[in-house]
């Protein structure tokens, strides 16, 4: 059946803010599909709050409403687009559904002639419905756990009681497992089941048997009008059932599957598809199998794209989102042709000859005091994926990936020797088990062990414990005796040049010279391409292996390279994706060849159809480096991919790679707090008070002169890691020594904290002789609260004209002291009329994006073309749109973390941001926010 032509303008539901269960993946579902709309002539208006995103951009659809999510959101878009015939809320996670089955029951759909594509509520409705499921479930043939649906206390107590412990509790309708609980003792059941029902929005749990240790498996399913069905991915994950699909490793395609399993494990998926009704697009279907009997039990059907669908789009190339956009717009699989062969169709199932790992990134320090270990309810705020040809190379290029300061997997000497310590993370997951497995094995504890208080898989695990004796193999030589081919089966295993040195006892670039130039042990270079090399690929999706056959063959234009910016985590996320992506854009309109080099699965940036090359590879040394040699770019763009990105700047200025925009020295520079400090004192900018300190006793001798309060401040950090403002000598003796323990060697700056201050910040660019400010902020919160946590107006709402002239001043008098070229961000405390600056960073900040929306203008477009010296400052017809005020509103996921305060201080903590715009500042929800700017405050 071809496309449903009746269909000339569609509302795309977006995912709102990120939060932890609920992160870009949503943004790439949704911006892929307003593309594939858009390709097949269909009008696009999409409605979402999240301004740091690449789907809220001009360039995504033909209207972008960035409107709170609710009902009277979509009744104004209505009113103002009488034309829209139908909407799609499957690409907007659950926000999206929810706000749909919402504006159904309210019959706004019906009463605007609006009519729902790519799923009905009846099918959303027995996905989301644990008893509905249930009952189908068991209907179709497909196993369930025992145990039943309570709305009630009373009838949840009746439940337990009869299925016994230890047991689960689902809550319906949350996000990200919200409310779920494993409850192993009769005493602890109270508690959790009132927990469950008052996080679940209809009060509803399911409570059944439990299958913990179980292995868990997902398939991801395409689905079109006719009941065609094509399996996409299986997903494996290494943890076994009792770790949210979110917080679990997983490993695609499944390892340990057997294929009759696995044969019977399809046959349910697509019945349990045809079961729940009329439904065309992407869907995830999770099942639990029987370590002892291979018992297969369906957890749960999400029919919609899902967290696991944009890593199965990235691990098979295939645009998941894309087709089942095209699907709900009446089309058919076989009508459909893959884009990245673009001559197979894309009723074909795709095949991979690699391995990909997907380890999810936590960020536990942020929330002192949170219970730690894995279970129902999702904790991680981001995840990485690596591609290898074995399942140990892609597991160190995921480890490589995570930036926490590990090399990869081991063999970097930061090992956990206290047996006990291990005994007890390998029984109560958290976020470093994997590791502590390594450890397990590396310190004697027996397989056995590991095996039984883990109940990961052994085939897992016998790849991990195999790492250990290669390892021992390695460590009898040195950088002169090592063998070729002992070199060689490192590297193909996945170990870096970094950890080689290690267990050799060298230096990473004596590993580096011996294997990349004497035994000529390089990487090649592989295609991402859907049917492991049957069909020749249009699409240039690379990762690196060792082996033979490079398939990725540089040209001789002019090229450069774009550094992404890693995992997600708090203080760094979908903001700077945005500007990777907007600078890839912008290279492209110049006429240079774009290189991609980002190791994260759920953004933009790493949609193959974005850049001319993309390497999926860990934003690493080495893997970077290896890439440049390759590619012999003209150079690397730095300043848009966040702290990830800037930290490589060091090394690429060491080896002689250019850096396109702001120079490393002044990069450095500005990272540096005590040589930031003198650049101030120099152009008679003012700022706090400060010194710098190395250890304990020198800032207890610095802090006799400056005074407190003290803000505490490490240099070459990001999102105010590590700072704290602390009120006496004890609490900064205490502070300074966590500081130095978690960043050894790091330079401290003690600045006088400027108590009750106020906090603005600007935004501007900068070509090296011209500045042009494109936005200031002023904080609702006070001084000390980092300015990712705290509300933003745009443009300030009560600094008056002398303070704004300092602003003015001092931003063109710093970008051009550090010679900015690129995007610069400076941040002011100001206390009795006088402006005194905090910090600067001369590269794109999380506001940016903030600033392009509220304005309506593509900075990060202009700025990149200033980086590239296409443009200058002058060059452009700088036109705002200002009209009232712009809020920048944090978005915090303290709910994931119930034993910790939502206390506010200079580290920063929200996971995302909405925006919400307002005429005057009169508005109640201003009046409410600013009643409140003192609440949260902390240190």
């Amino acid at each position: 059946m071809p496309k449903d032509t009746s269909i000339k303008h569609v509302l795309l539901i977006g995912s709102g803010p990120i939060v932890i269960g609920q992160a870009c993946e949503f943004d790439y579902s949704g911006s892929q599909a307003s593309r594939s709309l858009r390709e097949e002539g269909i009008k696009v208006t999409l409605i979402n709050s999240n301004p740091a995103t690449i789907m809220t951009d001009p360039v995504t659809a033909d209207h972008v409403y960035l409107l709170p999510l609710e009902k009277k959101s979509i009744v104004k878009i209505l009113q103002e687009h009488p034309d829209i015939d139908a909407v799609l809320p499957t690409m907007g996670g659950q926000t999206a559904l929810n706000l749909a089955i919402d504006c159904d029951k309210a019959g706004i759909w019906k009463k605007f002639g609006v009519r729902m594509i790519g799923v009905d509520i009846d099918a959303i409705d027995t996905a989301e419905n644990r008893e509905k499921f249930k009952a189908l479930m068991e209907e179709i043939g497909v196993g369930v756990c025992k145990g039943d649906t309570a709305t009630s206390f009373l009838q949840g107590k009746e439940i337990a009681q009869e299925i016994g412990f230890p047991l689960i509790i689902r809550a319906s309708y949350t996000l990200g497992g919200a409310g779920g609980a494993f409850v192993e003792k009769a005493e602890d059941f109270e508690k959790l089941l009132m927990a469950g029902l008052q996080a679940s929005p209809v009060h509803e749990v399911l409570i059944e048997q439990s299958i913990l240790g179980w292995k868990e498996y997902e398939l991801e399913v395409m689905r079109d009008n006719l009941g065609n069905m094509i399996v996409i991915c299986s997903i494996e994950n290494f943890d076994p059932m009792g770790v949210h699909t979110g917080d679990s490793i997983t490993v695609a395609p499944a390892m340990t599957l057997p294929d009759t399993v696995y044969q019977r494990m399809r046959n349910y998926a697509i019945k349990m598809m045809n079961s729940i009704g009329n439904f065309a697009g992407g869907c995830n279907v999770q099942f639990a199998v029987s370590p002892d009997n291979s018992e297969i039990i369906g957890i749960e059907i999400n029919p919609r794209v899902s967290r696991s669908s944009a890593l199965a789009s990235k691990a098979t190339g295939y645009p998941i989102a894309k087709v089942a956009a095209k699907l709900a717009i009446g089309y058919n699989l076989d009508e459909l042709t893959n884009s990245i062969t673009g001559t197979t169709s894309a009723f074909f199932e795709p095949s991979i000859d690699y391995v990909i790992v997907k380890i999810p990134r936590w960020n536990f320090d942020k929330f002192k005091g949170s219970d730690r270990r894995l279970g129902l309810s999702m904790k991680a705020v981001g995840e990485v994926m690596g591609i290898g040809r074995n399942f140990q190379e892609a597991l160190q290029k995921a480890c490589q990936s995570l930036e926490i300061k590990r090399n990869g997997l081991g063999a970097d000497g930061k090992e956990l020797k206290n047996q006990e310590q291990l005994l007890y993370s390998l029984a109560n997951p958290s976020w470093n088990r994997l590791f502590h497995v390594y450890d397990a094995f590396k310190l004697g504890i027996s397989f056995r062990t590991i095996q039984d208080l883990t109940k990961i898989d052994k085939w897992f695990l016998k790849q991990i414990e195999e790492l250990i004796h290669v390892e021992a193999e390695i460590e009898k030589y040195n950088i002169d005796t090592l063998p070729k081919e002992l070199m060689d089966l490192a590297k193909k295993k996945g170990y870096a040049d970094r950890q080689i040195a290690h267990l050799l006892g060298c230096l990473e670039s004596e590993v580096f010279n011996k294997r990349y130039h004497e035994m000529g042990i390089k990487r090649v270079y592989k295609l991402v391409d859907t049917c492991a090399a049957e069909f020749e690929a249009k699409t240039p999706y690379y990762y690196s292996t060792f082996g033979e056959e490079n398939e990725s063959q540089p040209s001789n234009k002019k090229k450069v390279v774009v550094l992404g910016s890693g995992p997600n985590r708090v203080g760094q996320g979908i903001e700077f994706d945005y500007s990777c992506v907007h600078g890839v854009l912008a290279a492209k309109e110049c006429g240079y060849e774009t290189i991609m080099i980002n190791c994260n699965p759920e953004t933009v940036s790493t949609d193959p159809d974005i850049s001319d090359k993309l390497y999926f590879e860990p934003v690493f040394w080495e893997h970077i480096y290896e890439i440049i040699l390759q590619e012999k770019p003209l150079g690397v763009i730095v300043q848009l991919g966040g702290q990830t990105a800037l930290k490589l700047a060091e090394k690429m200025d060491k080896y002689g790679i250019p850096i396109i925009g702001t120079s490393f020295e002044a990069l450095d520079l500005a990272e540096d707090r005590g040589r930031f400090s003198t650049l101030l004192k120099e152009n008679e900018v003012p700022y706090p008070e400060f010194g710098t300190i190395h250890n304990t006793d020198e800032a207890l001798e610095l802090c006799k002169t400056i005074g407190f309060p003290l803000l505490v401040r490490p240099s070459y950090v990001l999102g105010g890691q590590g700072m704290k403002i602390v009120i006496n000598e004890k609490e900064l003796e205490e502070h300074v020594v966590n500081v130095l323990r978690d960043i050894p060697n790091n330079e401290i700056l003690l600045d006088h904290f400027l108590e009750g201050a106020i906090e603005a910040e600007a935004d501007a660019i900068c070509d090296g002789e011209n500045v042009y400010i494109i936005g200031i902020m002023q904080h609702i919160e006070p001084a000390g609260i980092h300015s990712g946590d705290s509300y933003a107006v745009l443009p300030p709402y009560n600094l008056g004209d002398y303070v704004m002239r300092q602003i003015e001043t001092y931003t063109h008098k710093i970008a051009l002291a550090l010679k900015t070229v690129g995007l610069i961000n400076i941040q002011f405390a100001i206390k009795n009329d006088r402006v005194y600056v905090i910090e600067a960073n001369p590269r794109a900040s999380r506001t940016v994006p903030f600033i392009c929306k509220a304005y309506q203008e593509p900075y990060v477009n202009y700025a990149t073309k200033v980086m590239l010296g296409e443009k200058k400052v002058t060059d452009f017809k700088f036109k705002p749109t200002k009209k009232g005020y712009a809020i920048k509103e944090p978005v915090f996921s303290f709910h994931k973390f119930p034993n910790v305060n939502k206390e506010l201080g200079p580290e920063m903590k929200s996971t995302g941001e909405a925006i919400y715009f307002i005429e005057d500042l009169m508005d109640d929800y201003f009046m409410k926010i600013y009643a409140e700017r003192n609440l949260y405050l902390s240190r």
